[in-house]
């Protein structure tokens, strides 16, 4: 029978499903957070946990525009709990990407070399070493003397266990010949024969007995009282630091060893391979001696050994370019396809769940997995091919259930010959299950969206709690539940209407406070927190929006180019009649393109009809072109951005929201560089930085990177090969630099 793997069914995921799965991953991932990290004892096993940040990332990374505030990427750990004292960290705990297989060790590998523009050929040198199954710890010297212990925490700050640190015999108190300031990060564990001996003791005092080596290390480190942390038997594995007041060495690999010269226990098992044949190689042989280590671990670290190409490599949000976790492999299961619901997004695309009989998969119950859309039922791949040997899902189905890097785990393959008598094909809905208003399928799309937009239920409600999460409005004390709850009393139904409940239901007889499991401090804090929500930046509101494909990311770079929201929204309306010529030229050209197909002729995919420019006002195509010239931003986006901006109930409701609001523009950076502010395009073949070296050096200096030239840009970096835009360039009178001199410029020479 067919086989699909977790790689395939990310290339040829639709955005409904990419909903449903992120929403997913997001609520799951924060409460195995929570329990990990903060309660010490967690919901799922660690192999499953970065299973589900692999897949979260995945689905991010081809749908950047559908990225939540609440992403599990941009989280590192949890919060600090709050009977511990709590460290700010000098320099970010940051977790590490993980790989699966050897496919994503060579794409580790060949990232690197195109970031650093190396040829392929090249050989980096990497340290490799067993990735510890125990709890991050940074200890910070200061003279030489032990200063501070903390928990990674949220990567940022951490809990003080400064007094159960020093009861730890890996850790030495006081150091000699070392740099003034010196954090070094490790791991905390327990070994296999000290875990037996503890939950011994335990069980015969009657106390608690630990579920594995990883909870006994965690709850040992964080107890209140240091002398019965004193009473376990914890270890430390340096591997890492943080802030230095001097360097430890030019490598990992020697750095390493000055930290094991100070008196650190680092891991016998690292070593420093080159190539990620060595890598695999090595990966294969601690795989084989995992049962003889002694302690737990759940993968390898590689990292790049060279502290100068780690330098400029340097880090995503939360995760370092240069190092990365290949971990072990995950499991399947079968059971029984027993439903399929049908579940409508924040977008109203219609997505497709399975409900399974219970079946556990790599240690975790699961009783649901995604079926992507209409298409993957009927057993077609996004792009018409046979999936499943063109098998479709029935209810009843005998299918296989597979984990890897999935939340919501998909379907595998089906079992043809325990298919029950008499089933029927599923018939996928035409009309949305919460307002009964038409669902369709646009031309060249694989997913049905509902077209009632606000007014059907899911989508309002979908719409505003992403407009409250963290990397929105960010509104606290209104979470999930908060905004089911007001809704269904038909209390919030606007965005605009969660800054005027206050007026509406602070005081009278329908009242918050008055509401069951609410009060006068719970209701006082609410309001406040509405209050303090009501100034946002505007890259945060335009985030917070909803529109589809706008991300964090390409919020902030919107507000940095606008400014304001007047400007953005005057572009926005100046470019609405460039957009509906774009937008009829694409449906003409998928009309084209099915027709041709129909026809038996080869349908032409590779671009779009250009729209009839001469028929749309300067001033329009000019604004068109000023959105989608934004690095970044492209046509797919403008578009989302001007359906969203259109009169009607959407535009009306954005409208009624801003009246709420004081916007604060996005902060100046960099003002003394002489690029600040300026639009910058590079074109051709940078020699001596990579196009993303230079675009996060120009940025960080203050400038605003177009992909596109136009009138509004100061400056073009032209390397060798410069086409079409150093002609338009110097049509236009744009000052032109090579890459010498534009590093001249900016003083990086």
């Amino acid at each position: 029978m067919a086989e699909t793997t977790g790689d395939e069914a990310v290339e040829t995921m639709t955005e409904a499903e990419a909903v449903t799965e992120l929403a997913a991953l997001a609520k799951t991932l924060a409460k195995a957070n929570d329990a990990y990290h903060t309660d010490d004892a967690p919901v799922i096993s660690d192999a499953e946990y970065d299973r589900l940040k692999r897949r979260n990332a995945a689905i991010e990374a081809r749908f950047p525009g559908l990225k939540r505030a609440d992403s599990p990427s941009d989280q590192v750990g949890a919060a600090p709990a709050e009977a511990f004292g709590k460290i700010k960290h000098a320099i970010r705990m940051l977790s590490l990407g993980n790989a699966f297989d050897e496919g994503d060790v060579r794409d580790f590998d060949a990232r690197i070399k195109r970031f650093l523009d190396l040829p392929e050929s090249t050989n980096l040198a990497y340290t490799v070493e067993p990735k510890i199954d125990g709890l991050s710890l940074s200890l910070r010297y200061e003279k030489g003397r032990l200063a501070h212990a903390a928990t990674r925490g949220d990567g940022a700050i951490g809990e003080e266990v400064t007094a159960n640190a020093r009861t730890i015999s890996d850790i030495p108190a006081t150091l000699t010949n070392a740099p003034d300031v010196l954090e070094v990060r490790g791991e905390v564990y327990m070994s296999h024969a000290d875990f037996a001996s503890l939950n011994a003791t335990q069980a015969d005092a009657g106390g608690k007995v630990f579920a594995n080596p990883r909870n006994a290390a965690a709850g040992s480190l964080r107890q209140l009282d240091a002398t019965i942390t004193a009473a376990r038997p914890l270890r430390f594995f340096a591997y890492a630091w943080g802030e230095l007041s001097a360097p430890l060495a030019d490598t990992q690999w020697d750095a390493l060893a000055r930290l094991k010269a100070l008196g650190f226990s680092t891991n016998p098992e690292t070593r420093r391979l080159e190539g990620p044949d060595a890598l695999v190689a090595r990966h294969a042989e601690i795989s084989a001696i995992r049962a003889e280590l002694g302690y737990d671990i759940d993968g390898v670290v590689y990292k790049i050994d060279d502290l100068a190409l780690q330098a400029r490599l340097g880090f995503r949000s939360t995760t370092p370019r240069w190092a990365i976790a290949h971990k072990f492999p995950a499991e399947t299961a079968w059971t029984r396809l027993l439903g399929i619901d049908i579940q409508v997004g924040r977008t109203g695309a219609l997505s497709p769940v399975a409900r399974l009989e219970p079946v556990t998969v790599g240690g975790v119950v699961v009783s649901n997995a995604t079926l992507h859309n209409e298409d993957y039922i009927a057993g077609r791949a996004s792009d018409g091919s046979v999936i499943r040997g063109g098998a479709d899902l029935r209810l009843g189905d005998r299918v296989e259930i597979y984990r890897a890097g999935d939340v919501i785990p998909k379907v595998r393959d089906i079992d043809l010959t325990a298919r029950p008598e008499g089933t029927e094909p599923f018939a996928f809905p035409d009309i949305c299950p919460e307002c009964a208003s038409p669902a369709t399928r646009e031309p060249g799309e694989s997913v049905r969206r509902c077209t009632g937009g606000l007014i059907c239920p899911a989508q309002r409600v979908a719409r505003l709690k992403h407009l409250v999460s963290r990397g929105a409005f960010d509104v606290d004390g209104l979470g999930d539940k908060e905004v089911e709850r007001f809704h269904d009393l038909g209390w919030v139904a606007r965005p605009a209407d969660i800054f005027t409940l206050e007026a509406r239901h602070g005081t009278g007889l329908q009242t918050v406070a008055n509401l069951e499991g609410w009060g006068e401090t719970s209701a006082a804090n609410l309001f406040a927190g509405i209050r303090a929500a009501r100034r946002q930046p505007l890259g945060r509101v335009l985030f917070g929006l909803g529109i589809r494909h706008l991300g964090e990311v390409a919020g902030r770079d919107l507000a940095r180019h606008y400014g304001d929201w007047s400007a953005f929204v005057a572009a926005v309306d100046a470019a609405l009649p460039a957009a509906a010529a774009h937008r009829a030229a694409e449906a003409a050209a998928a009309v084209e393109r099915a027709a041709a197909a129909a026809d038996g002729r080869r349908a032409r995919l590779a671009e779009a009809r250009s729209p009839p420019w001469a028929d749309i006002p300067a001033e329009a195509k000019a604004a068109w072109d000023d959105i989608v010239g934004i690095d970044g931003i492209g046509a797919t986006l403008a578009l989302a951005i001007c359906d969203a901006l259109l009169p009607g109930q959407e535009r009306d409701a954005i409208d009624a929201l801003m009246a709420e609001l004081e916007i604060e523009a996005p902060e100046v950076v960099a003002t003394a560089s002489p690029v600040s502010g300026k639009v910058v395009v590079f074109t051709g073949t940078l020699e001596k930085m990579t196009r993303a070296e230079a675009k996060a050096r120009a940025e960080a200096l203050g400038a605003k990177v177009s992909g596109s030239v136009s009138g509004k840009t100061d400056i073009l970096v032209a390397g060798p090969g410069a086409g079409s835009k150093a002609v338009k360039a110097a049509e236009l009178g744009v000052e032109t630099l090579d890459e010498d001199g534009w590093l001249a410029l900016i003083g990086d020479v």
